[in-house]
């Protein structure tokens, strides 16, 4: 006789679910139990912290788009899961927590942990998960199984809990006698999908066919909807600017004459200014959150603009769009670019080629100085001439994102890059690299974090370690919080929180990874990039290359040459960086000809 344990796995296994990362508890053990039998299909990673369970789950399900299962005991574990959830959530991850729970005689215990562990657990996943589910009985298990999955993978995908009390997952299960079926459509992320109307389609391209420097800005939902051909044809057919948002990056490959970089004030100099000279802009994917819109001065009220999203409360939500096309992205893509002819506007492609040749010339100079402590930008650099197209590079929050986005480019469409931006929190890219590299083990993993976003998670090395994975880890360490100082300096002259060393405190995280077993190699000369990267390359495990940085470099444009100035420059008031703008209506949609 088996147990509900196995009537889970085995429902996870027939979803297509192959890696389930988590952390055990006494009230979850029946689960890894029907784990253990089935490892021809599906099987545990043990992580050391709940959190980065769900960080390396995420990960799994962008590379993958099927749901990223995390597993966590009632409690303790449970309560670690907001940060992975949330990040999942505004992203528009597909994710099912699998959470343990008192069993059901106890639940009027739950209050102050008078049972031990205890405490509203529904309520709490409630108000950071799209749902959750208290399983009321094992009879029940199946159907809120099914339903987990349809609610995670169906438009907006995102994270579901499934809390199941310890007496239910230790029950009895005839697996001979009681049989139980799967929804494979809802295995996979978008479980259902939408095209626009004929109507909105239509005046869609009449605005498009009367632009005359039109953009796209591609975003994350391009990778949701798997819709990397179709957003390929479609820019060719529309042969103006394409920029993506961070979590876009791959939509189409960088290297095409028209495509110009990430929109965010740590992307790409070309994405920023050419932005502001098209006429039309198709905001594709893109929640137009406040990076991507430019703390919402974008779009210009002169700007017409077309939405695509497959989630109707993202039209409208920070600007009013000419055009609302509430469709799957890869559908409404397809149907585009099958209504156009291949347009024509040479001067806009020479303009942008123009501002692109600019943004090279002075990233050819950030590259080439040779100053101490290294300029990202060289580091950057050397990191760039190993990769391959098939490396899946994965960013930690804060400045190494913009490192990554100006001087890594997206050779290939797909999605090659991973960046936590639904919340972007530090610690994400360690744990997030043991998803990746479990998911894609014939690829090579590479991460870059500040020693801050390192230190959340260092203690996944050793699981990387464990699981054998082939991980370059890049810290880029200032011995501080970059993004804090440089606000602290720029806005109060003041910088009283952000040091991460003093006289008696120098972390050496290279020494670190040695000492729990992986190659660890610490670089302060700019000569000595390329020959340790090569060795983190050729290293058959997981490798740490922590690199010392200038503490005053940073990706932002506008912040770039401020640190240096001196007291005596103009600076500005904080509220005129991050400052909600006012309603702006774009253009009408121009008369039909």
């Amino acid at each position: 006789m088996s147990h509900i344990g196995d009537l889970v796995a085995e429902m996870l296994a027939q979803y297509g679910v192959e890696l389930v990362f988590g952390m055990p508890g006494g009230q979850t053990t029946a689960l890894h139990d029907g784990i253990s039998r089935r490892t021809d299909r599906i099987r545990h990673v043990l992580m050391r912290d709940e959190r980065n369970a769900a960080y390396a789950a995420d990960a799994y399900a962008r590379l993958t788009g099927k749901p990223g299962v995390v597993d966590v005991t009632v409690g303790p574990g449970a309560n670690l899961l907001p940060a992975g959830f949330l990040e999942a959530l505004n992203a528009s991850i597909p994710m099912i927590g699998i959470v343990g729970e008192l069993p059901l005689d106890w639940l009027s215990l739950k209050d102050k942990g008078i049972a031990s562990q205890g405490f509203d657990q529904l309520a709490f996943f409630k108000s950071f998960s799209k749902d959750a589910w208290l399983v009321p009985s094992a009879s029940a298990l199946p159907d809120l199984i099914r339903t987990a999955f349809r609610v995670a993978t169906s438009p907006r995908p995102g994270p579901v809990a499934l809390i199941i009390p310890h007496d239910i997952f230790d029950a009895e299960w005839d697996e001979a006698t009681v049989k139980v079926a799967v929804d494979a459509r809802a295995s996979k992320a978008p479980f259902v999908r939408s095209a626009p109307t004929a109507a909105g389609l239509a005046d869609a391209l009449a605005l498009i066919r009367r632009a005359e420097r039109p953009a796209v800005v591609y975003g994350g939902g391009v990778h949701g909807a798997s819709a990397w051909a179709e957003a390929g044809a479609f820019a060719d057919k529309l042969q103006g600017l394409v920029v993506t948002s961070l979590t876009g990056r791959g939509a189409v490959p960088e290297t095409l004459p028209y495509a110009a970089g990430t929109l965010n004030p740590l992307g790409s100099y070309a994405a920023i200014e050419l932005i502001k000279e098209a006429d039309l802009v198709i905001w594709c994917g893109s929640k137009a959150s406040q990076n991507t819109a430019m703390n919402w001065t974008l779009p210009l009220p002169e700007q017409a603009t077309i939405t695509i999203d497959a989630d109707p409360a993202e039209h409208g939500r920070t600007f009013r769009p000419t055009v609302s096309l509430y469709s799957d992205v890869r559908e409404a893509l397809a149907l585009l670019a099958a209504g156009l002819t291949r347009q024509s506007h040479p001067a806009w492609l020479e303009r942008i080629a123009a501002v692109k040749a600019e943004g090279e010339a002075q990233k050819a100079e950030e590259i080439a100085t040779d100053q101490i402590p290294i300029n990202p930008p060289r580091a950057m650099a050397e990191l760039a001439k190993r990769l391959t197209a098939d490396d899946v590079v994965v960013s930690d929050a804060s400045f190494s994102a913009g490192w990554i986005a100006n001087f890594l480019p997206a050779t290939k469409a797909g999605r090659g890059f991973l960046y936590a931006r639904g919340q972007g929190g530090l610690g994400y890219s360690t744990p997030a690299a043991i998803g990746a590299a479990a998911t894609r083990p014939e690829a090579r993993i590479v991460t870059v974090a500040g020693d801050g976003g390192f230190s959340y998670t260092i203690g996944e090395l050793a699981t990387q370690l464990q699981q054998n994975q082939r991980v370059v880890n890049v810290v880029l360490n200032n011995g501080r919080l970059g993004w804090i100082q440089l606000w602290q300096e720029i806005f109060f002259k003041n910088v009283q929180s952000a040091m991460l060393e003093s006289q008696s405190c120098h972390p050496n995280f290279a020494a670190a990874a040695a000492g729990l077993g992986l190659l660890g190699i610490y670089v302060d000369k700019p000569d000595d990039i390329g020959p340790a990267l090569d060795r983190a390359f050729a290293h058959d495990g997981p490798s740490v290359v922590e690199i010392r940085i200038d503490d005053l470099a940073t990706p932002i444009h506008s912040f770039k040459r401020r640190m240096r100035e001196g007291a005596d420059k103009p600076r500005p008031r904080p509220g005129t960086v991050y400052k909600l703008r006012d309603w702006k209506v774009s253009a009408d949609l121009p008369e039909k000809n």
